[in-house]
Order: structure tokens, then C-alpha cells, then sequence
């Protein structure tokens, strides 16, 4: 079977969730992010300026910016005390309301994006390792959609970009999170961190709201640059098509992984061999994995989490 959001109606449109502004600590103006993205080939962007006393809480107002083939989410990067390390909150919060309130007097990280949520919002736990989240904060953020999986300003200034370690094992207690890939770009330096992470969302239409219902759905999936083109689970093989890459992998939640290597590399089908087939295919044992596909520049794009139990219906 075709799964989402391969098998879903509509096209993909790429999109930046996570950007700043300097309506809080970005360098550039509102109108100048909006074009950077627009040239640089993108379909919308969430401007997400950091929600705090010291900015004056903004919830920046992109809409003037929307165009034909150009639109605009409302969100913000929203914060509270405190993490395990006992450091703010950065959480991810997208279709926010203009008029969403300023966080409340001892409102922790876990009320305020439970609020977020309640409020209409698709919420992601930002920048994992840059933050030295500990598996008990993702437990704590019950209301997350997603993890983000990579954050790519991180990555450039401090190597602390990759967020998989706490979406895997938040995925082997069962929680059933999606995966993003963002920018957070300053653009205090010029654009170096710019246009390096992304989501390829499908829907049928560039409406905003059409956006957020399926990122709500988990009718995306996460990039540096490679495309996935289609996905299809048999019962003991999966099949990916995508642009040229030298790797096709599918990981696990265990150290069982099964890949594909060689040199543009446009698709592959993978088998499930004979010892582990039993494995994959009892939900109790693999109960889910993801597709991760690495081009010869060595960025890559991620499937969100594909839970077995699932395949049938």
C-alpha cells in the first residue's frame, strides 16, 4: 500500500516553520524574511519570533505578505520554565491566534503548549540536543505534535542539530510523534542559516488552513534537499522512489535497520529478509520505522514514523 503523504490528494509545497525576525531576535525585517524565502523557491513560511516580555510578545502578522503562489503561517517560538536542566522551554507553535495571550505569571513550558494546542496550534518541541532535552521533558510535552528532528541553524553554529535521539525513543513508549526539519535562521550572518531544513507538506491547496490541517495530519515529510517521491509498504518489503541519493535506509526502533548503498540511487526495494521477517511484521516487535534517504553531499530526508499496526487500515 501507498502511505501518507504519498497516497494523499494534492501536490507538496515547501515551507519553513521555524524563522525569526526582528520583531524579536532576527536581523532582518518581516517583509525582507518573507522574500528571502520567496526567492530561495519556497511555498510559505511561519515567521516565529521568540514570545517574550522582552519583545513585547509578539505574534508576528505575515498575512499582508500572501500572494497567489505565496502564503504565510501565524505562529511564534513560545517559552517558559523550565526543562529538566532547568533552562526555558523553546516550543514550536504554528496557526497561533494574533490575539493568543502573553504567557501567565508561573505558566510552565508544559501548560503554555498545552494552551498553544487548545488554542488551534500544531506544536513542536524545538531543537532537542541545542536545548539538552532529557527523554522526561519529551515526556512531560504530552501535547507535541512533532519533534524537531533538525534544526538547521543549530547545526551550522554549534552541532547540535539533530533531534531523532529523543523522537526514537519517545516512538518506542508509544507516542505517536511526526518529524520536522527547520531553518531557526537569524540571518544575523548573512543566510548561513538559511534554507538548509524544510517540510514538504501535501495538500490540495497553498491555504494556510489546508497547510495546517495537514501538518496536523502528518501529511509531510522532512528535508535538507533530497525529494521523496513515493513510499509503498508491501508485507515483507517496502518500495521509495526519489531524486538521485547513495543511501535508502529504514530504521528502526532497535539497532535493526535494513539499507540500500550505491550511486544515484533513484529508488529501491528493500526485503525484509528471512530472520527478521517475523519481527517486522508482529507490530510487538517493530512496531514502527522510518525511511531516511541520504544524497552524495550527505543531506538527508526523513520519512515520519510508519506504525505497522497501521499498514492494514
Amino acid at each position: 500500500m501507498r502511505i501518507p503523504p504519498f497516497s494523499t490528494p494534492g501536490r507538496f509545497w515547501r515551507g519553513n516553520l521555524h524563522t525569526h525576525s526582528d520583531r524579536s531576535d532576527g536581523a532582518l525585517g518581516p517583509e525582507q524574511v518573507v522574500e528571502a524565502y520567496k526567492r530561495a523557491g519556497y511555498d510559505f513560511l511561519n515567521l516565529s519570533d521568540h514570545f517574550l516580555g522582552r519583545y513585547e510578545w509578539p505574534i508576528t502578522d505575515t498575512r499582508a505578505f500572501r500572494s497567489n503562489d505565496f502564503t504565510t503561517l501565524i505562529g511564534a517560538e513560545l517559552h517558559a520554565m523550565s526543562t529538566e536542566v532547568g533552562e526555558l522551554w523553546h516550543i514550536l507553535a504554528v496557526g497561533l491566534p494574533l490575539d493568543f495571550p502573553a504567557t501567565r505569571p508561573g505558566e510552565t513550558g508544559v501548560e503554555l503548549a498545552e494552551r498553544a494546542r487548545a488554542a488551534g496550534a500544531f506544536v513542536a518541541i524545538a531543537h532537542p540536543a541545542w536545548s539538552q532535552l532529557r527523554i522526561g521533558d519529551g515526556r512531560a510535552l504530552a501535547s507535541a505534535h512533532a519533534v524537531e528532528i533538525y534544526n538547521h541553524g543549530c547545526a551550522v553554529e554549534t552541532d547540535r542539530g539533530d533531534g531523532f535521539y529523543l523522537l526514537d525513543q519517545l516512538c518506542n513508549e508509544g507516542r505517536r510523534l511526526t518529524a520536522i526539519a527547520t531553518d531557526d535562521a537569524h540571518f544575523r550572518n548573512g543566510d548561513h542559516d538559511a534554507f538548509g531544513g524544510f517540510v514538504e507538506v501535501k495538500a490540495q491547496s497553498l491555504e494556510p488552513e489546508a497547510l495546517l490541517a495537514a501538518l496536523k495530519a502528518g501529511e509531510f515529510y522532512a528535508s535538507q534537499g533530497p525529494r521523496l517521491i513515493d513510499v509503498e509498504v508491501g508485507r515483507h518489503e517496502v518500495t521509495v522512489a526519489c531524486s538521485p541519493v547513495d543511501a535508502i535506509a529504514l530504521v528502526t526502533g532497535t539497532s535493526r535497520a535494513i539499507s540500500r548503498i550505491g550511486r544515484q540511487l533513484t529508488g529501491a526495494t528493500l526485503e525484509v529478509g528471512e530472520r527478521t521477517r517475523q519481527a517486522w511484521v508482529d507490530p510487538g516487535a517493530i512496531p514502527w520505522f522510518r525511511v531516511v534517504i541520504i544524497d552524495a553531499a550527505g543531506r538527508r530526508a526523513w520519512t515520519n514514523p510508519i506504525w505497522v499496526d497501521q499498514l492494514d487500515g
